[in-house]
């Protein structure tokens, strides 16, 4: 065991949980990570590998959010669990339940296997989607004290299965946890540079501006954070005594569509020769959300300003999110290094 313990981080090969154990790695902590197969083993260790040597301190276990084998051999003698690993929300599915099912039940999964082993702290990866009042509020803005209504058949299913899922893990926890703690960190739409073709789609937002991928610009909003500064405020929650039992939002500024596409312009030169000047009325995104249904899961918010604070986490953590403008040009050009667009 390392001087600083031994963390399993679930998910890995994905884009939060690639960086929270390349942040680990570099604090020296010693790391166990879940994939579906262990096949992928070898391909996430040499990605990772392209910004952290691991060393020995890098172990690979295979563990499936839909099934109960490999949870407890993960977490066994792990001193914290950062509870990565959800289903994906793009496109949006069919019927809810398919994000709504793995997202609860996989969370439930880790936490006891965590609980089981004795972990001091499990840290769950949920979403700023788990802090919104409904499609049908107001412009405004949430902090850790709003719940998304999961019963709510008008939200979409990512946001449902979030907060479905989150509240299961707050309820394990105050049934089963013991010594066990639970923090949970919300993040708003994450951005930042990427190591592997395989990353979030919340990336794909600047990688459709640069390829020009999209009719014009809509009138879309988000805040926005850092991949980085996510997994930092991860590594914060897990250690800080005071984290235990609060949710955190990890949010920076708010961006329109437009004001994306301005900071791409002004930095990036020809590379950025296809991302979109004109604005796309709303007509034509939602028409083209009829054959597109990644941008369908989207055209709820056109033109709404929700916007989501940090401050607990600043005030209570000490965290700090980056400029917007460092976020979205590091992701960009690492799209561009990385032959992406």
């Amino acid at each position: 065991m390392s001087e600083t313990g031994v963390v399993l981080v679930t998910g890995g090969s994905g884009y939060i949980g690639g960086w929270c154990v390349i942040s680990l790695l570099q604090q020296g902590y010693t790391v166990r990570t879940t994939v579906r197969s262990l096949a992928r083993a070898d391909e996430v260790r040499a990605s990772l590998s392209r910004l952290v040597d691991p060393g020995n301190r890098l172990s690979f276990h295979a563990a499936d959010l839909t099934r109960d084998d490999g949870w407890d051999a993960a977490a066994e003698g792990a001193e914290y669990v950062l509870h990565v690993a959800s289903p994906l929300g793009v496109p949006e599915p069919r019927d809810p339940q398919d994000l709504i099912v793995p997202a609860r039940d996989g969370a439930l999964r880790a936490i006891r296997a965590a609980i089981r082993a004795g972990a001091r702290r499990v840290v769950m990866t949920s979403s700023v989607a788990a802090t919104s009042p409904g499609p049908r509020a107001p412009d405004g803005m949430s902090d850790e004290t709003v719940w998304t209504d999961g019963d709510d058949a008008a939200q979409g299913a990512y946001a449902r299965s979030k907060t479905i899922a989150e509240r299961a893990a707050w309820d394990l926890i105050g049934r089963e946890g013991g010594e066990t703690t639970l923090a949970v960190v919300n993040p708003a739409l994450v951005l930042g540079p990427v190591f592997a073709a395989d990353y979030s789609d919340s990336v794909q937002v600047i990688e459709r501006l640069l390829s020009g991928r999209v009719p014009g610009l809509p009138r879309l909003g988000f805040n926005i954070v850092d991949v980085r500064d996510v997994a930092e405020l991860h590594i914060r929650a897990m250690t800080a005594p005071e984290a235990a039992g609060q949710r955190f939002i990890a949010s920076g500024d708010f961006a329109w569509m437009a004001d994306l596409a301005a900071i791409l312009r002004d930095h990036l030169g020809t590379q950025a020769a296809k991302v979109p000047t004109a604005k796309a009325p709303d007509i034509l995104l939602r028409l083209v959300a009829l054959f597109d249904r990644d941008l369908k899961a989207v055209t709820p918010g056109l033109g709404r300003k929700r916007t989501f604070t940090s401050a607990k986490a600043q005030s209570v953590l000490g965290w700090r999110p980056r400029p917007l403008e460092t976020t979205v040009l590091d992701c960009a050009r690492s799209l561009i290094a990385a032959g992406l667009v």
